[in-house]
């Protein structure tokens, strides 16, 4: 039967990967393990997996570098373990790439849920869609590619999905349930808040400023929406 998909596990506690693994294979899924961050890489560029479960704290070095090279040279999804519940941690794995993040202790139900609704996301549309212009923003959903004054924006994969949405629908106001389940599917769920972290990196990278925005902008007490304030 063929794997609903190939996961790599990242992790330096071997128990803990194994029993995620064990978990995932139960469910249908190809898994591969690697435990230092040099193997992370190693193996992320050997396999080509779909998603990469990954853990902060790694020998050789850590989850946040493993991260950032992984993103040089492939969009797969990105679950970044934490160890502790804290916002540095949080903002920093969503920063260098990472789709999502749990919290450790957690569930093994809870991370074949959000790799389930992750691999569930559509790569691409089944009908072609035409670019998408906000003023010097070009967003092409079916090359998944963003332009800012003619020049390519690097996007990762789930920053892209949020701007489709907010362009896809300029005059309307997106609450971030709204945005989480165009992105990351109904099946979803986490802390909203995420969506406020991966706006910031794509304000960020677009030079939008959130106090006088070009092409995000903050809808208090409802979400985000596209175009000048």
């Amino acid at each position: 039967m063929q794997p609903l998909g190939r996961v790599l596990v990242v992790d330096d506690e071997v128990p803990l990967a194994k029993v995620v693994a064990s978990y995932l294979e139960r469910e249908g899924f190809a898994v591969d393990l690697a435990h230092d961050g040099p193997s992370a890489v190693d193996q992320a560029r050997t396999l080509r997996p779909d998603l990469i479960v990954l853990d902060l704290m790694l020998p050789g070095f850590d989850g946040v570098e493993a991260c950032r090279q992984i993103r040089t040279f492939t969009d797969a999804y990105v679950i970044m373990l934490t160890a502790r519940d804290d916002e540095t941690d949080k903002v920093v794995a969503l920063s260098v790439g990472a789709d999502d993040y749990i919290i450790k202790p957690f569930s093994p139900r809870e991370l074949i849920a959000r790799t389930k609704a992750m691999l569930r996301r559509p790569r691409t549309s089944a009908e072609p869609v035409p670019a998408l212009v906000v003023g010097a923003l070009v967003v092409d959903p079916d090359a998944r590619t963003v332009t800012l004054d003619g020049e390519p924006v690097d996007l990762t994969r789930t920053e892209f999905d949020i701007l489709a949405a907010l362009a896809s629908r300029p005059r309307s106001a997106l609450s971030r349930a709204q945005i989480i389940e165009h992105v990351w599917g109904g099946e979803w769920f986490g802390d909203e808040h995420v969506v406020d972290v991966h706006v910031g990196h794509l304000r960020r990278k677009l030079r939008d400023d959130a106090a006088e925005p070009r092409f995000v902008r903050t809808v208090r007490g409802v979400g985000y929406g596209m175009g000048p304030g």
